[in-house]
């Protein structure tokens, strides 16, 4: 027993006549009167009981039909559900992605579901070399990281350059009207950084001629921005960041001399077949 044969089984039932069945199915009488039999041997048992032009089902062939019905049913709902997931319209896509890149991440995100509002998503916040690794293993399909690494064995989009700027209590800073500071401004003020950019900081502290005054050092860019919110400190921070923690009490203000910036990407494993879903999220980048 087959699709197929509860396909024609379910015709027959249903038009009450084998000629009207054979005629909706597209088929010839013949062919169809040797597959209902066919299938009463196989099952054996009687399912229709066979008229001079109309058939009736039998106590069985009303069991078979309702099973039928599921079956075909089923059949077709798997085949659907399969189709959407080759297509990319269905699916879950697991993302591991550092913080400093929610906001395009999540520009990105709304659009792909109102395009594809069957598709869900797990995300993973970790800092760069944490999200290689869940790359690396498959745990995710994508991953977003922070530049430069070494890119050799991925596949990548660059994504929009981000600019560092610093952010605090308005206690901070001098001029509380401009949206801009210069580096040397923060000279001798207590400075929060993300340890993924404290070597690019403190390269171009140096080479603007002094010594910053680091107050602390983290792996994880909240912190940096709570304690901001606190008035201990200032934060160092991509300007994709600034909105992470919404305070009406701090001020954002763009380093723009010299200007700091900071690259990231979206990778994910050469070689390595990606979902349906990863495709078409990808193809939003490019």
């Amino acid at each position: 027993m087959d699709i197929r044969q509860l396909k024609y089984f379910l015709a027959v039932a249903e038009e009450g006549q084998i000629t009207k069945a054979a005629k909706r199915l597209h088929i010839t009488q013949p062919p169809l009167s040797q597959q209902m039999q066919l299938l009463e041997k196989e099952l054996g048992t009687q399912l229709i009981e066979r008229g001079n032009r109309d058939i009736r089902l039998t106590e069985a062939g009303h069991a078979l039909r309702n099973r039928a019905e599921q079956m075909v049913n089923l059949m077709e709902l798997t085949i659907g559900e399969l189709q959407q997931i080759t297509d990319g319209t269905h699916g879950v896509l697991t993302i591991g992605t550092i913080p400093s890149v929610n906001a395009l991440l999540f520009e990105h995100i709304h659009q792909f579901s109102k395009q594809h509002p069957h598709v869900t998503f797990q995300l993973w916040h970790r800092e760069t070399y944490s999200i290689l690794d869940l790359v690396n293993t498959g745990a995710v399909d994508l991953g977003i990281v922070r530049l430069p690494i070494d890119l050799s064995i991925y596949d990548f989009i660059l994504l929009p350059e981000q600019r560092m700027g610093a952010i605090g209590k308005s206690v901070w800073f001098d001029d509380k009207t401009s949206q801009t500071i210069n580096l040397h401004e923060l000279k001798g003020k207590p400075l929060m950084l993300h340890k993924r950019d404290t070597p690019v900081i403190l390269d171009h502290c140096h080479q603007t001629g002094f010594d910053p005054q680091v107050f602390c050092t983290s792996d994880d860019i909240m912190p940096l921005l709570y304690w901001a919110r606190s008035g201990i400190a200032i934060a160092l921070i991509p300007d994709s960041a600034q909105n992470l923690l919404s305070s009406s009490s701090l001020i954002f203000k763009e380093i723009s001399s010299p200007v700091i910036k900071i690259n990231s990407a979206l990778l994910w494993r050469k070689n390595r077949p990606l979902s349906s879903v990863a495709i078409n999220f990808i193809s939003m980048f490019k």
